[in-house]
């Protein structure tokens, strides 16, 4: 077989950029733990001994780190100052904690997946599991860290008032589970946000339960509570609203959850479904997008999903076609799309209202 050296050369120039983002990832995460990425876009335009001294760190080690930042792109380096800084969009990306596009998060959960991997091989082997608990701790704060943003821009603002009714009734007083909770950035930003309704937190993760303990304690919501337990078997009857939060697909029995929830919501109950943003077919999803949400699918959500029992592995590119399979089977009255972003869709379920007799 011949090779063409043009269709090489492209092949190899690409690989050389992938690369470099793969082996720049955990400098991201150590210019956010260091505080490094915040300094230069309060104070910058700065050299390196500036922003050494600013952050009681090393100068050699940071002009390295400034020099591999610059490179990659994602810090701007001045040529006749010899100084760095970092652009608004720049800050935005890598600095501002409060910022929607804050995508620092990610890298954590990045470098679980380098942990994990002697048991991915073995899992690619055996076509065992891998339970969510036995991953790389790095993955649990990556994925609190990667999802808040995006939590705080639109859920209260967008999400919830999507929902036929739902805002209404939780700014007079409902009642709420939020299944799948992880650190609780979800059930805190919905209970403070609706300090009338009452909220609960479950997650089979007993480490990401005590973090999201402390988070409402930390923030003072005091309409809140977390507690250990699945999908398919977290108590309570009569909520008004079942929040799933990026994690149906992790399940390994989603429709096993989807009957749960059934039962667990009062008559005329929503279940609110957020999952990655996919299109029905492999062949639309073939885009940045989909490819970091197959890349952590094959890593996480699929091998979280066949640890346990049924095992469907439903993948993080499952399409609401596939979620609407899972979903309509328990009983619900309509499933239809409430919101969406370049990320996530928004399903929304909702449980008949059962008509009253009259005298």
């Amino acid at each position: 077989m011949s090779l063409n050296e043009e269709k090489l050369n492209t092949l190899l120039g690409h690989m050389v950029v992938e690369l470099g983002a793969a082996v720049t990832g955990p400098l991201v995460i150590i210019g956010d733990k260091l505080g490094l990425y915040r300094a230069l876009a309060n104070d910058g335009p700065m050299d390196a001994p500036t922003l050494s001294k600013a952050t009681n760190t090393n100068e050699r080690y940071i002009r390295e780190w400034l020099s591999a930042q610059a490179a990659s792109g994602y810090i701007d380096y001045d040529t006749v100052t010899r100084q760095f800084s970092m652009s608004p969009e720049q800050a935005a990306v890598f600095a501002d904690q409060e910022s929607p596009f804050l995508i620092t998060g990610g890298y954590y959960s990045v470098a679980s997946t380098y942990h994990d991997e002697p048991k991915l091989v073995e899992a690619f082997k055996t076509g065992d599991g891998i339970a969510w608990d036995s991953h790389n701790g790095c993955l649990f704060c990556g994925v609190a860290k990667f999802f808040r943003p995006a939590y705080r821009a639109h859920l209260v603002q967008e999400w919830l008032p999507s929902l036929n009714g739902v805002d209404e009734r939780l700014k007079t007083g409902g009642k709420v589970a939020d299944v799948g909770c992880g650190y609780g950035i979800s059930t805190v930003l919905m209970a403070r946000h609706y300090p009338n309704s009452t909220f609960v937190g479950y997650d089979i993760h007993e480490g990401s339960i005590r973090e999201a303990r402390a988070l409402a304690k930390k923030e003072n919501v005091a309409n809140v509570t977390f507690e250990v337990s699945t999908a398919k078997t977290y108590p309570g009857r009569d909520y008004d609203l079942v929040t799933f939060f990026d994690c149906l697909h992790d399940m390994g029995d989603p429709a096993g959850a989807a009957e749960h929830v059934y039962q667990s919501l009062s008559d005329g109950g929503t279940w609110m479904v957020v999952e990655p943003f996919a299109h029905d077919d492999l062949e639309h999803n073939l885009n940045p997008v989909g490819r970091v949400y197959y890349a952590f699918s094959t890593q996480v959500c699929t091998p979280t999903s066949l640890s346990q029992e049924v095992g469907t592995a439903l993948g993080a590119q499952a399409g609401e076609k596939r979620l609407r399979e899972i979903i309509e089977p328990a009983g619900f009255i309509s499933v239809r799309r409430a919101a969406e972003t370049p990320f996530n869709v928004i399903l929304e379920a909702r449980k008949q209202m059962k008509l009253r007799a009259t005298a």
